[in-house]
């Protein structure tokens, strides 16, 4: 197994140089950085523009741009200079990565105890009230848009909080500036509390794909015939359910997840903007708006890193699900 995963993380090196010269090119065709700094009123001296133009590389063809950035990323674990000096890339990806993880890896965990437990109770009655309630929830949150769902919450989580009086759901930033108690408990509580509302937007709209992915599977595996012989051997009906169906069917599931992760992150930039959460999600739109490559290939670098990685457990839980899956 080992040599697999080697081999894996190896093969991903192409992945991610391909997908960095393709948003590098992007980006620096997409135009200047420094824009807004040469439409300044009064304009700043000519020298200064030459300064941060030497600064930024921009003074240099774009492939040796790219291939500066490769290299002292490689050798030094410099991401490149941004375009505000006072900036350290590096640094501000990792304290936005502790953020966003929490904030995917929670969603993640929720999402699939949900998805899990409805798409069996599904299966198993199917065609019942209890299938078409869960059916009928599951496409509800389904169509929700991200961004409207988020809206949604925090409006009610606002009215909630002037109708009792209280701070109940924290609606604004991921953590409190000021805490009344400045304890670890006290942090722990503070956290969670910010949570709560941007946790529930992600995770039910990843519950709600998920949920029928696994009702399909799960259907599919109980009509099968091995699960048939092992009913006809007089086995118990909840040893049949756990031991034999639910791993095979969750093998799909483990799939549509991992390949959903790059889409949970994306929704974590629309929810972290609208509950103004300074995780990866907001750097990455400043980024944007401010023409800031090296910040858009640090975003780039770590979002691709996480899929991969993602995609790289997925791999070995199949060989835990299924004991005929084998690693050469």
């Amino acid at each position: 197994m080992l040599a697999y995963v080697i081999r894996r993380l190896f093969i991903s090196i192409p992945i991610l140089i391909g997908s960095s010269i393709l948003v590098f090119v992007m980006v620096k065709l997409s135009g200047d950085p420094l824009e807004g700094l040469k439409l300044r009123n009064p304009p700043p001296p000519r020298q200064t523009i030459l300064n941060e133009e030497h600064r930024l590389g921009l003074d240099q063809p774009i492939y040796v741009q790219y291939w500066n950035w490769l290299k002292n990323l490689v050798l030094h674990g410099d991401f490149g200079p941004s375009v505000h000096s006072n900036i350290n890339i590096g640094d501000e990806l990792t304290g936005r990565l502790v953020v966003t993880l929490r904030l995917v890896l929670i969603s993640v965990l929720i999402a699939l105890i949900f998805a899990v437990i409805t798409g069996v109770v599904s299966a198993i009655k199917q065609y019942s009230v209890t299938d078409y309630s869960f059916t009928f929830v599951g496409f509800l949150f389904l169509a929700m848009p991200t961004f409207w769902f988020a809206i949604l919450l925090k409006t009610a989580g606002i009215a909630y909080n002037q109708a009792t009086g209280s701070q109940t759901f924290f609606t604004i930033g991921d953590k409190s500036v000021f805490l009344t108690d400045d304890s670890a408990w006290g942090h722990v509580k503070d956290i969670a509390g910010h949570m709560v509302l941007p946790t529930i937007v992600l995770g039910l709209v990843s519950y709600a794909a998920w949920s029928r992915f696994q009702r399909a599977s799960m259907l599919e595996v109980l009509n099968s015939d091995y699960v048939r012989l092992a009913r006809a051997k007089g086995l118990r009906p909840r040893q049949v359910l756990v031991r034999h169906a639910l791993r095979t069917a969750l093998i799909p599931l483990t799939t549509v997840t991992a390949l959903d992760i790059a889409a949970l992150l994306g929704g974590a930039v629309v929810t972290e903007r609208v509950f103004q959460w300074h995780g990866l999600g907001e750097f990455f739109l400043d980024s944007v708006g401010d023409k800031d490559a090296y910040a858009m290939m640090g975003w780039l670098l770590v979002s691709a890193i996480i899929v991969i990685l993602f995609n790289l457990v997925a791999d070995l839980l199949y060989g835990v699900l299924d004991p005929r899956i084998r690693y050469e």
